[in-house]
């Protein structure tokens, strides 16, 4: 036999246990039942030590500027990691890439755990972790699409997404109680249980050869993520030495770029005008409303005095759970009424519920769980709205490219309003009476800071309405 006819059984055999392989993974029900494990504990992870903050900050005795990095590290690494598995799944293979992630993760969450008494060292595993997590929603995506049916990927995509507002809601309930009720450090245990599906993943995930022989941008990913450690950095403590690193930082990332020949973000979609001031509006809307929610643990422990589990199951878990129907909602009027219309509807129920809380902050706390309801609610809207304008400034070609950005970017801005609001919390300069006369003292912070947001999140609207008008 030649070398040739060798070659060729070679890859028959190959594509046959491939083929194989993912007929068996069609075929199971018990895959997309891990696989939206998987997808649960990976958001449940971004949101479960919400709650906790206060009880961080006042343990190690630090200010919120420096408890929220617990949160902020982990959403940093996460956001890079999401793009940055999406784009090398095709040079390694998915299996290999998700078993990677989900060691990461638990080991990630085993150092936090032993490390919990020193605030640096669990920073550090928070990072880790997102570098772990942030595999699961990347892959997992890319997993359906590829090996799943097409008779049944639609059902397989709405469990996942199902799974994931579940887990976003069920996380600052959960993080709440474990705090409250046991320690906060336990939290890290939750992700460790995710070793559970190492075994079947292994066994069950059909074999990959490599698609594509290109290279990935170590260099390009290593200047972005520090330029957006400084700018996060500078949102925190606002020394202009980290603001004008991390610009210098993002200049060269830049320049390196338009040079590569695989960079790690394609430069000709910051040339789509309309794309890029999309994005922009997204990213500060959803940043703002990130940053108000990272507020509102810290808001009800010091005006209300609230415990961990009742600011977790009793004031946020209604509001995170409400995000489910919005959320459906919203897809049907954007369909119905329009992009701009629904961008409008969402922009003003966030905007009446901040004014409301402003002015009513040291009255009953439940006016809060009213107002994240009416504030996740608006979110969903906005968010609905953002992914479908997005989506239609693209070219065909252009879409997975420009959508995955727009996630990377949304995610850091989430990072951002949460750095923001911890250095804000930390200062000074809005403890003072503005509109209304409080009895209690602390409420005086809050009230202004929900003025500023509501001033943020006139800007985004803006830019958005703007750039829309301009198109039209």
């Amino acid at each position: 036999m030649s070398q040739e006819d060798r070659t060729n059984n070679n890859i028959e055999e190959s594509t046959l246990e491939v083929n194989i392989s993912h007929q068996t993974f069609r075929t199971s029900n018990q895959a997309i039942a891990w696989l939206c494990v998987l997808a649960f504990f990976s958001v449940l992870n971004e949101t479960v030590f919400n709650v906790a903050l206060p009880d961080i900050a006042k343990q190690f005795g630090v200010l919120p500027a420096a408890a929220n990095w617990v949160n902020t590290s982990f959403i940093l690494s996460f956001s890079i990691g999401s793009v940055v598995y999406g784009k090398i799944s095709d040079l390694f293979g998915v299996k290999k890439l998700l078993l990677f992630g989900i060691l990461i993760y638990s080991g990630g969450s085993l150092f936090g755990l032993l490390a919990h008494t020193f605030l640096p060292a669990m920073i550090a595993a928070r990072f880790i972790q997102g570098v772990g997590a942030s595999a699961v929603p990347a892959l997992i995506m890319v997993m359906i699409a590829r090996f799943v049916d097409s008779r049944g990927r639609g059902k397989a995509f709405g469990m996942v997404g199902s799974l994931v507002a579940t887990g976003e809601g069920i996380g600052p309930a959960l993080g709440g109680l474990i705090t409250q009720y046991v320690h906060w450090s336990l939290l890290f245990l939750i992700p460790i249980i995710t070793l559970v599906v190492l075994p079947f993943l292994y066994k069950r995930l059909p074999y990959e050869p490599p698609v594509s022989k290109g290279k990935i941008d170590l260099l390009g990913i290593s200047i972005l993520s520090i330029g957006i450690s400084l700018f996060s950095l500078y949102m925190t403590n606002f020394h202009w030495s980290s603001l004008l690193t991390g610009v210098g930082f993002i200049g060269w990332f830049a320049f390196h770029i338009k040079r590569s020949k695989n960079p790690f973000i394609e430069p000709h979609l910051f040339k789509k005008r309309n794309f890029i001031l999309c994005v922009l509006s997204g990213c500060i809307l959803l940043g703002t409303t990130a940053g108000f929610l990272s507020m509102v643990p810290y808001m009800m422990k010091d005006v209300h005095h609230l415990a961990a589990g009742i600011i977790g199951s009793g004031i946020i878990f209604p509001g995170t759970t409400s995000v489910i129907l919005f959320g459906m909602i919203g897809g049907i009027l954007v369909d119905k009424w329009g992009n701009r219309f629904i961008l409008c509807i969402g922009l003003t129920m966030i905007l009446v519920s901040f004014l409301i809380l402003s002015l009513l902050l040291d009255q009953s706390p439940w006016i809060t769980t009213g107002m994240l309801i009416l504030t996740l609610g608006g979110l969903s809207f906005i968010k609905t709205v953002i992914s479908n304008t997005v989506a239609g400034s693209l070219d065909p070609e252009n879409v997975g490219a420009g959508m995955g950005l727009l996630n990377f970017a949304c995610f850091l801005s989430e990072g951002f309003g949460i750095a923001f609001v911890g250095g804000m919390l930390s200062q000074e300069l809005f403890n003072s009476q503005l509109l209304i006369n409080f009895k209690n003292q602390a409420a005086y912070l809050y009230s202004n800071m929900l003025l500023v947001f509501i001033l943020i999140m006139l800007i985004g609207g803006a830019v958005y309405l703007l750039n829309d008008r301009r198109i039209r």
